[in-house]
Order: structure tokens, then sequence, then C-alpha cells
């Protein structure tokens, strides 16, 4: 009996465990803008899931092979699309970066879906088909991104990592930079990365990953 009890409570264990690897999170409130698929809400980084943006320095070709900056182009279009509302962002996995992967909505407006059906991102294919369908429409559409031709964005923040390790110290090359505006790390893709300067003895770091400088106590940057 006592046998049979202990693989009971086990089993139930294990099934508690494995149930709660899906419970979902919610976040809801003002949101603070990090890039075109990156949110902060009541200080938790939320990451649009199934989509890619442009990266903030990311530059892409129009119609006519004139460069523009697609990533603030991005990231401008998802600021008109949360304007004033709260946004409400709910998933059930983070990465590792230890960024909430969502679907969020400001008000009705579901920012995943709005943002590839107006061609300012893609569909994320290597995590998730579900916005396939408005990444066909938009390219057909000629819309934003597809009205000319780009880099995705992973292969950019690829590049970019890639150039900047080979420049960092220990070959970490986030930045944890200290401000009048608190803490604020930069990856390589970041729109202040160039310009950041860091100093050590003033309690400046670098960081290996992103994980790492959130749990460090640094944020990335506002826009």
């Amino acid at each position: 009996m006592n046998g049979i009890i202990a693989r009971f409570t086990s089993t139930a264990v294990a099934l508690v465990a494995l149930c709660g690897l899906a419970i979902a999170e919610t976040v809801s409130g003002p949101a603070r803008l990090v890039d075109g698929d990156t949110l902060i809400i009541e200080g938790r980084t939320v990451r649009l899931h199934g989509i890619d943006a442009p990266e903030t320095r990311q530059t892409c070709w129009d119609d006519r092979g004139r460069d523009y900056r697609c990533g603030v182009a991005a990231l401008d279009g998802l600021r008109d699309l949360v304007g004033n509302a709260l946004v409400t962002c709910r998933g059930t996995e983070r990465d590792r970066h230890d960024r909430l992967i969502a679907v969020c909505r400001a008000g009705s407006t579901d920012l995943n879906s709005r943002m590839v059906a107006m061609g300012l991102a893609i569909a994320y294919r290597r995590f998730s088909n579900d916005y396939l369908a408005e990444e066909v429409s938009a390219r057909n559409a000629s819309l934003g991104l597809w009205g000319g031709t780009f880099e995705p964005p992973e292969v950019v923040r690829a590049q970019m990592w890639e150039t900047a390790q080979a420049a960092a110290p220990a070959g970490c090359p986030i930045k944890g930079n200290i401000s009048a505006n608190g803490r604020i790390y930069h990856t390589p893709w970041s729109q202040w990365y160039a310009r950041t300067r860091i100093n050590t003895a003033r309690g400046e770091l670098w960081f290996c990953t992103e994980a790492e400088a959130l749990a460090a106590g640094w944020r990335p940057p506002y826009r």
C-alpha cells in the first residue's frame, strides 16, 4: 500500500510540475516600447510571440533602392498601434533572455498580428507559423518591408553580435551603462550602442547575455 501511495504521489507531483510549464502568465498596464517586437509592462520585458521586427539600428531599402531606418519605422508603427491604450499580454513561455513570449493586445488590437499584416515585422518561422497568412497578405500588397528589400532581422542580429563580440572584453558585447535614467544595457543592435562608452571604474559592466544583465539589475533602453 505504501508503495502504491508513493507512486501515486510521485506521479501527481510530476503532473503538477508538467502542468506548471503550461500555466499562462498575464501582464497588463501601460507599455514602454523597446523596439518593434519588445515592450516592458510593470517592469517585465515581453517579446511578441511569433513575429520578428527589424532591429532599431537596422537599415532596409525601398523600391527605388534608397536606404531607410526600417527598425525605427517598426518601432514607430508599434507605438501608433499602442497609442495611449493599456496593453495586456498573455503567454506560457519565456525565452533564453527570460522575456515573456506573449500575444499582446492594445484594447482590441492584436499587436502581433497587426505588425505582420502591416509589413512592419515578419513571421518568425523558426518558432511559430501563427502569422504566415498575415505575412503573405503584406507581401502580396508590397506593404512595409515588402515594398523593397531587407535582411531578416535574426541575420542582422547575428552579424552585429559577431562584430561587437570580436571587439568586446572577454567576448561579452552587451554594454551595461549607468546614467541619470538608471542602469541600462545596450545590445549590439540597440540604437545607442555605438555611442555608449563603458567605464568599469564607475561600476559599469560588460555582459555576455541579456539574461545576465537583467539578473544584475540592468534594463533595456526605452524608446
